[in-house]
């Protein structure tokens, strides 16, 4: 069966939460009840799980498997006082979610964004659990960062919020315990002032502490472009099930940072046509594709917090879309790496009406449950997040291998390795989707829940 026919196919069933699933979500919500983005992918994964917890549902009612899995291991909440350039003093609320580490330290990204609240570190580490999972590689689940906005901030006030921040979060990370990384507004600038903090009160090179480092002390060589690489090679995988090539593809991305940069990148080399960039303000739109200098470009606005995707539709006489989402053009493929919940209700009937062939999540969780269904239901195959960005936290876990041996990859190397993971992540999920006549999300969320779960059960009721 034609893998889109058979999508459709398993789609007609519907999906209904089951009476253990149920009672876990609703203790959950009942005990976090305005963590809203946590409920989203609890409820989303949970769904998911069913078949799979229908065939050892004692086992996991007596251990209490679910309710540990949904519950953070720590979760930890500071003040972050930093001092800007007048000599004010501003405090800022840090955070780091620790919440799974039976198949090895926490792993997960560092976020500086004003959005960020304890509900969003949760949500964010959730998923994160089940996407290290399904890397193959030994990493728990974590999150963390600050609601500190880097954006048109001196250098010295970012070096200055980062010291603050490391001199409470050293106490509770190291090599073999958690691993952070960077994310939303944690470039290699702000991990480099970060590890130097670390390093002055440790006293000791634990390079192997955080990851996403600039080359000259431990970083890999692919890793900034790991994730939008990861997206490609996952999207690749889907195309080929369709008996497609990704060349001469149109594709809508969403945002213009780490991931999108990346993405970018690899599927310009690869013939594909990216037409679209955003901004929470507007959107570009670039019917002829992108060059590498555009794409070489978006680094220079990226590394300049006074610059604005404006800047760059301004220096190649792009039109820039003023208050709209790039989801209204027609393309072959829409891939969201901006932010969660980027596409809603209207914007999934838009991609419906416009006859898109993928969307594959680029960002985490970038749709809502309801614009899921409606992308689903429509015959659009789906591309989950957890699977389809794992490619970041893939390289950074190489990394923490490079920095234990003492070694350096080569380019060439990683970008295999990485090539190799992503395949692997997409035949383990298409597995458990065929398995059990599921979509790819689901199958994904449970490929990565079977080796969390069996870690947790053989290590006892921790």
């Amino acid at each position: 069966m034609n893998i889109l026919k058979e999508f459709v196919f398993i789609l007609e069933g519907g999906v209904k939460m089951m009476k253990y699933i149920e009672e876990v979500y609703n203790g959950l919500v009942e005990r976090f009840p305005e963590e809203k983005e946590f409920h989203q992918t609890a409820k989303e994964v949970l769904e998911s799980l069913e078949p799979v917890i229908k065939e050892n549902e004692e086992l996991y009612r007596k251990n209490a498997l679910l309710e540990r899995m949904v519950t953070p291991e720590r979760t930890i909440v500071f003040r972050v006082p930093w001092e800007d350039d007048n000599g004010n003093i501003h405090v800022n609320t840090g955070y780091r979610v620790q919440f799974n580490g039976a198949i090895g330290p926490y792993k997960g990204g560092l976020r500086f964004h004003p959005s960020v609240k304890l509900g969003t570190m949760k949500f964010l580490a959730f998923e994160q659990t089940f996407k290290n999972s399904l890397t193959g590689l030994p990493i728990g689940g974590g999150k963390g960062g600050s609601d500190f906005n880097p954006m048109k901030k001196s250098d010295g006030e970012i070096r200055r919020f980062c010291e603050s921040y490391m001199t409470e979060l050293y106490r509770h990370i190291g090599p073999d315990t958690d691993v952070p990384a960077g994310d939303l507004g944690v470039s290699a600038k702000e991990i480099g002032y970060l590890f130097g903090q670390y390093r002055r009160i440790k006293g000791i090179y634990e390079n192997g502490v955080i990851t996403g480092k600039p080359r000259s002390f431990g970083g890999s060589k692919v890793r900034p472009e790991a994730t939008g690489y990861g997206i490609t090679y996952f999207l690749q995988e889907m195309l080929t099930d369709m008996g497609q090539d990704i060349k001469g593809k149109t594709i809508a991305l969403s945002g213009y940072g780490n991931v999108a940069w990346g993405a970018a990148k690899k599927m310009t080399e690869l013939g594909a046509k990216v037409v679209t960039l955003s901004e929470a303000e507007g959107y570009i739109y670039m019917p002829d594709g992108m060059t590498d200098e555009m794409v070489d470009y978006m680094l220079v606005i990226r590394a300049d917090y006074s610059k604005t995707l404006k800047d760059y539709a301004k220096k190649f006489n792009f039109e820039y879309i003023d208050g709209k989402k790039p989801w209204e053009r027609p393309v072959d493929i829409i891939v969201p790496c901006a932010t969660q919940n980027e596409i809603l209700t209207e914007e999934a009937n838009v991609i419906v009406k416009n006859k898109v062939m993928i969307v594959c999540e680029g960002a985490n969780m970038p749709c809502t449950i309801e614009a899921t269904e409606i992308i689903e239901k429509a015959g659009i195959l789906f591309g989950p997040s957890k699977a389809a960005n794992a490619g970041g936290v893939a390289v950074s876990a190489l990394e923490m291998s490079q920095n234990s041996e003492r070694i350096d990859w080569d380019e060439e190397e990683l970008e295999k390795k990485l090539h190799n993971i992503m395949k692997d992540i997409y035949k383990v999920s298409r597995e458990e989707s065929k398995k059990y006549g599921i979509s790819l999300a689901q199958g994904a969320n449970i490929a990565g829940f079977r080796k969390v779960a069996d870690a947790m059960l053989r290590q006892g009721i921790y």
